[in-house]
This record gives structure tokens, C-alpha cells and sequence, in this order.
């Protein structure tokens, strides 16, 4: 008969290494995430196996894979930070005498639309709250929600986040942007077609946007012309004003830029324009007073009226 596993020998540190190792998707990624050598990491992660009696992870050349034990392992390991990173959080907030945090880690266009909103309502219905804000890309978002970084996180529909709860928070339109004088900016709306005959200017490709632009561009047979790469929508705008392309963003956030930056914004045809976020927890069981009180207002205000709004907003 197997011995049970003795769990005073579980050590924390050893835990949260194991899980930013499999995230990183290395050993060598996970003890630089980490702050610790490879050595010494390697070494770690060998006792833990040793202690559990089992193989959790697979490793090779590429990095590393976790076993059918190791992904019963992550899952629970996960559960466990994830627990007292809430557990160190909550007490911070006795000492400094808040009445709660909140971490939300967010992409680019929730902080460029509906986001700074939405706090400054939250922020005023539950004054004394401490927000904890990271903007981040879709993907390191999720991560963040698995990893128990970030309580919530808000990303594009298109982002994977399989096992985890979701809800939409906004829907906005996905635009034209052009300088004033250009030759698209004479017509509305305009054929995606067309748009793609010009060099773009663009963020990461990595991006839940770009994504869904360029996968929009390679259904029909193109790809994306990018002529200059930046990292925020401000820049984009700023990068078409001066004449270095057109670029596609959400409306909501081009529009603060059009009087200024001499743009113009058209309606576009043969594309998907409609664009979701979603909200995204482990799940609503889960969640602290904080994150709960958040996600209760995100149903309240956009759950029925996302929809609604994206037919009043006028080209």
C-alpha cells in the first residue's frame, strides 16, 4: 500500500515555481519568471517529484509537458497560489486599512474604451477600494487569471481561455482609420478588400486585434501590408496621421484622436466589425467581495445593453 503523501513537506515556493514553469512552458523561461537559477530550479522541481512519487513533467529539447499526474498536479497547485496570493492580499489591505482590492489586468482596448468608465463608477459606488491594474495582451491575461496574478482579467473574445468563466463586458465597431485627405476617406462604407491594397499601421501581431484582422485577411486570400509596428492605439493614430498607413481599431478608441490628429473613421464592409470583451475568472464562486462586486455591475450595465449600444454609435 502507498504511503500518503506527507503534506508538511509541500513547500510554498516550490509550488509557485512548478506552476510558473509550466506556464512559462520551460525550465529555463520558469527560473528566470521565477528569479532563480536553472540549477537551482531543476533541483526543486526533482524534489517535488521525488516527494509526490511521480513524473509531472516531460522534458525536451522544446521545454516542457506535463504528464496526465502533472496536470491533476498543476490544476490543484494552481488553486493553492492562487488561494494565498488572495490570503497576502486581503491581510495587506487590514494593515493599510482598505476596504478591499481588486487585480485586474486588462488588454488595450478595454483601458482605450469602456474600462476607465467603468472603474470610475465602481470606484464610487465602493470608495476606499484599492485597484491593482495591469495592461496587459489577452493571452497574459488569462495567464495571469489561471496563475491567481489577477482576480479578473478582460480580453478579446478570440483569446483562448478554455476552463475558465467569462462575460461580456463591451461590444464596440471596428473602424477605418485614415487621414482626412485619403483616398478611402472619400467613400463609407468601405470593402475590407480594399483596405488591404494599403500599408497598415499595427501593433503586435500577437494582439487579439491583429489577430482577428489578419485572420479576417487570410479567409479572402491577402495579408497585412505592415509598414510600421507600434505598441499603443494612441500611436497608431498617430503613425496614420502622419501619413505611414491606415490601421483598424475599435471605435471607441479612435475617436478621442479624430479632431486632433485630422482623421477620418469609416464603417467597413466584408469583415466581422463587431467586437467583444469579455471578462474572464476562474469562477464566480471564486471570487473575493471585490472581484464579485465588479463582475455584479459588468451584468448589470453591459450584460442587456452591450448590443444596444453598438446600434447607437453613429459612423
Amino acid at each position: 500500500m502507498t504511503s500518503p503523501i506527507n503534506l508538511s513537506r509541500f513547500h510554498l515556493a516550490s509550488l509557485r515555481l512548478f506552476v510558473a514553469v509550466v506556464d512559462a512552458g520551460s525550465l529555463t523561461a520558469g527560473a528566470e519568471r521565477f528569479g532563480i537559477s536553472l540549477a537551482a530550479a531543476s533541483k526543486r522541481i526533482a524534489e517535488l517529484e521525488t516527494h509526490v512519487g511521480i513524473g509531472l513533467l516531460e522534458r525536451s529539447k522544446r521545454g516542457v509537458a506535463l504528464t496526465d499526474a502533472g496536470a491533476t498536479f498543476q490544476r490543484h497547485a494552481v488553486e493553492l497560489v492562487a488561494g494565498l496570493e488572495q490570503l497576502a492580499v486581503a491581510m495587506t489591505d487590514y494593515h493599510q486599512g482598505t476596504r478591499g482590492h481588486l487585480r485586474l489586468w486588462a488588454n488595450p482596448s478595454a483601458f482605450n474604451g469602456f474600462l476607465p468608465d467603468l472603474l470610475a463608477s465602481y470606484c464610487a459606488a465602493y470608495p476606499g477600494m484599492t485597484l491593482d491594474l495591469e495592461e496587459v495582451l489577452s493571452e497574459d491575461g488569462v495567464r495571469a487569471v489561471r496563475s491567481g496574478a489577477a482576480e479578473l482579467a478582460v480580453i478579446g473574445e478570440n483569446t483562448p481561455c478554455d476552463g475558465l468563466e467569462t462575460l461580456v463586458c463591451d461590444v464596440d465597431e471596428l473602424v477605418l482609420v485614415t487621414r482626412a485627405d485619403h483616398p478611402l476617406a472619400g467613400c463609407s462604407p468601405v470593402p475590407f478588400e480594399r483596405v488591404l491594397e494599403y500599408d497598415f499601421a499595427a501593433m503586435s501581431r500577437a494582439t487579439s486585434l491583429m489577430r482577428h484582422i489578419s485572420a479576417a485577411a487570410e479567409r479572402i486570400g491577402h495579408s497585412l501590408k505592415i509598414r510600421v509596428q507600434v505598441h499603443s492605439f494612441d500611436a497608431m493614430c498617430r503613425m496614420v496621421s502622419a501619413g505611414l498607413g491606415v490601421c483598424i481599431l475599435p471605435r471607441a478608441a479612435a475617436t478621442p484622436h479624430v479632431a486632433s490628429m485630422g482623421l477620418h473613421l469609416a464603417q467597413l464592409v466584408g469583415v466581422r466589425t463587431e467586437r467583444r470583451l469579455l471578462i474572464v475568472m476562474r469562477s464566480r464562486a471564486t471570487l473575493t467581495p471585490s472581484g464579485r462586486a465588479l463582475v455584479d455591475m459588468v451584468s448589470d450595465i453591459y450584460a442587456t445593453e452591450c448590443v444596444d449600444a453598438l446600434r447607437r454609435r453613429s459612423v
